[in-house]
């Protein structure tokens, strides 16, 4: 399968929609700047003493298997190490599971899950949840970034 960059100049992003999602991204929307975009669990335990520092969180540009690192706390994970990755192909982006074991949600959809893996396309607006119903994290794919400095610019929250 060939992953290609979108042809738009412009890049697509990902807004964090729940605290910690919020706290793991370290902004408002993650630009999917370098495709694919990958995102799965930190190896670090959150919970050990002393507790990792914030900026210590590895994201965007980092080595290893992903670009965004999501803290869980063991010791039963709904998060894989290498959970989905986000990528285009044409115009048209799509995620992929990469073989998590509770898969990840697209709108209710589910998208792998036991370690099948799985793709689908990605829509303006779509909410992934990684992990399933009961993760804390959820992020919304969009085209367009929240306006900085306003209220209507901060993130919208799941309930």
């Amino acid at each position: 399968m060939s992953v290609y960059p979108a042809r738009s100049a412009d890049p697509a992003f990902l807004i964090p929609l729940t605290p910690e999602a919020r706290r793991a991204a370290l902004a408002a929307a993650l630009p999917l700047l370098s495709l694919p975009f990958r995102v799965g669990r930190d190896r670090r335990d959150p919970s050990q003493t002393p507790p990792w520092p914030h900026r210590d969180r590895r994201r965007g540009g980092a080595s290893g298997p992903n670009d965004l690192y999501l803290p869980e706390p063991g010791p039963q994970y709904r998060l894989s190490r290498e959970h989905f990755l986000i990528g285009a192909e044409g115009d048209a982006y799509f995620l992929e599971d990469r073989g998590s074991a509770c898969g990840t949600l697209v709108e209710g959809r589910a998208v792998g899950g036991a370690r099948t893996g799985g793709r689908c396309a990605l829509r303006e607006g779509d909410v992934i949840i990684p992990g399933g119903s009961g993760s804390r994290f959820a992020f919304k794919f969009t085209y367009h970034p929240p306006p900085v400095g306003t209220e209507e610019g901060s993130p919208p929250t799941l309930s």
